[in-house]
């Protein structure tokens, strides 16, 4: 670290006293490439490489400035004692060293400060000090901070970065973990939000404790995220790493993280966090000035309504099924302000069939979560055209249980053929995946709302609507599989598909009439492009009366409700 901001001046040789001056302008080298490059640009920069983009580790007092308010930072628990519990020779020379290096009580500064006016509990750890590995001193900081903002009723950001456990405390850096995990625990049940920042390299035991126990976590591009470091891995099974292996992109893509967030991005996006979490009572906290907005459908699309034809069982199977249909995005991003998408099931991947996160109804935030098939060739094969995963139903239910928690309802957009039934999807669970979904949506405390806007397939689109109300699209279908499954094995021939979309009732107008959904959404002809604006205002409207429904309810008689509704079948 010393080497990276190494202080270097330009020989001014024979130039003139302004070429001179600038020559003497102080530089820093890249660790990425190597380039010297201005370091009062680099600071402009937050610190990232305008050469090469490449991430520089972040000094404390420099972070505190790049995210928390000017003047609102106050630490906390800098006079705690350090101790030396192994008696290992050398180690109290080390940390005296690391303090005078650093100008820092211990590796990491924790206290209260503000975000765009927010109030946060923010803790920085810094890799100067001892690569800011985890010792009992670290380790009671977290703790007392995060029990002190669970008494203040506070949210907790920190931002991770750690060599691991501190092997000169031996096994008392490793019970460091427990404590630090046991602490957070403490603050989740209290209701409270808790975001980890991973910046590089986050390692070992804050890797394997707090650092990915956020319920939201965000990563700096770049940074190398793991348990085991790369030297490690490699000398253990003798193999190269491949290109990116631990890196934030690789810790996205297999579900560890929710998003990876640019520096320059990174103090919004912490105040848009913390803002959709303020503590709210009941599910209609709709801005008064949004009351007089038009959701009306507009007169031409009324119009088109008076001029459609009612389609036929086969037709509405088709049109479910039309590529150019309104998916769940369009609607997610016509309803709903501010919608930030979260990643990750925090076991094995990001399934990209399965879109979810945190948005804004007029003010009220909800948690919104939908089945993405896509909307050309290539995004249909990214997304395996709508047919989620076992990691995709257990990112659906994370989040889910994550709105419960903050008391946000949830709101489902489903449109799938159902579950993916390939052999990889078995080998990860898909049966225990759909089940544990519908175990555990029929006991959400919040309200759940799930809208079929193509097609219901099977067990694939259940797992994704144990609502308290479940709402159709008038030309979606909803179904215990397809026509031409249910003619293959009834009938033993699949070409009866026309003749078994007949007899199934799979259309919102024949499951309305056997009460297995409450709502039928018109479409004004034809769910398209055209289509959305009166739709999605049609959906909003009648979102916000089903939401103050339910404002006066208990989360157990949400529950008990919508067991109920299920029960009677």
């Amino acid at each position: 670290m010393a080497a990276l901001f190494q202080k270097r001046k330009k020989e001014p040789a024979e130039k003139a006293p302004v070429e001179a001056a600038q020559a003497l302008q102080e530089t820093i080298v890249c660790p990425a490439c190597g380039r010297e490059i201005n370091k009062k640009e680099a600071e402009k920069n937050l610190y990232v490489c305008y050469e090469c983009g490449s991430y520089f580790r972040v000094r404390t007092r420099n972070r505190i400035r790049m995210v928390a308010d000017a003047g609102t930072f106050t630490p906390w628990f800098e006079d705690l004692a350090e101790a030396n519990p192994l008696e290992f020779p050398g180690y109290e020379d080390k940390v005296k060293a690391a303090k005078e290096k650093t100008g820092l009580h211990e590796a990491v500064t924790i206290g209260r400060c503000k975000i765009y006016g927010e109030d946060t509990v923010l803790g920085i750890c810094d890799a100067r000090f001892l690569m800011s590995s985890m010792g009992h001193v670290m380790g009671e900081k977290i703790a007392c901070a995060v029990e002190r903002a669970t008494e203040e009723g506070l949210p907790v950001i920190l931002f991770c970065c750690s060599g691991g456990a501190r092997m000169q405390e031996g096994i008392v850096s490793l019970m460091q973990m427990a404590k630090t995990s046991a602490a957070l625990k403490r603050h989740s049940e209290a209701g409270l939000l808790y975001v980890p920042v991973l910046t590089d390299p986050t390692t070992g035991g804050v890797t394997a404790s707090f650092a990915m126990l956020g319920d939201i976590i965000l990563a700096e591009p770049g940074a190398l995220i793991g348990f085991a470091g790369p030297r490690v891995i490699e000398q253990t099974i003798g193999e190269k790493l491949p290109e990116g292996f631990q890196r934030a992109q690789f810790q996205l893509e297999h579900g560890f993280v929710d998003r990876i967030v640019e520096r320059k991005e990174l103090k919004l996006t912490l105040y848009r966090i913390l803002k959709l979490h303020h503590k709210r009572e009941g599910y209609a906290n709709f801005d008064p000035v949004r009351e007089a907005d038009c959701l009306e459908a507009t007169e031409l699309m009324k119009e088109r309504a008076t001029k459609a034809k009612a389609l036929s069982a086969w037709e509405k199977v088709k049109a479910a099924r039309k590529v150019d249909r309104l998916a769940s995005v369009d609607y997610i991003e016509q309803i709903f302000d501010e919608f930030m998408e979260l990643h990750g099931d925090r076991q094995f991947r990001d399934d990209p069939a399965i879109v979810g996160g945190v948005a804004y109804l007029d003010g009220q935030p909800v948690t919104v979560i939908g089945v993405h098939k896509g909307k050309d060739l290539k995004e249909c094969m990214h997304r395996n055209y709508g047919m989620p995963s076992p990691e995709g139903y257990r990112k659906a239910l994370r989040l889910m249980k994550q709105a419960e928690k903050f008391k946000r309802p949830v709101i489902t957009f489903v449109n799938t053929s159902g579950a993916f039934c390939g052999m990889e999807a078995e080998e990860r669970g898909q049966g225990e995946a759909i089940a544990r979904n519908l175990y555990e949506m029929s006991g959400l405390k919040v309200p759940v709302l799930c809208i079929m806007i193509g097609e219901g397939g099977s067990g694939g689109a259940l797992a994704l609507s144990v609502g308290n109300e479940v709402w159709m699209l008038e030309n979606a279908t909803y179904s215990i599989l397809s026509p031409e499954g249910f003619a293959s094995i009834l009938w033993k021939d699949g070409r009866r598909a026309k003749e078994a979309s007949g007899v199934m009732k799979i259309t919102a107008q024949d499951l309305k009439a056997l009460g297995v959904i409450e709502e039928i959404i018109p479409e004004y002809g034809m769910a398209d492009q055209p289509a959305l604006i009166s739709i999605s205002r049609y959906m909003k409207r009648h979102i916000k009366t089903f939401l103050k429904k339910q404002n006066g309810k208990t989360g157990d008689q949400l529950a008990a409700e919508r067991y109920q509704r299920f029960r009677v079948f």
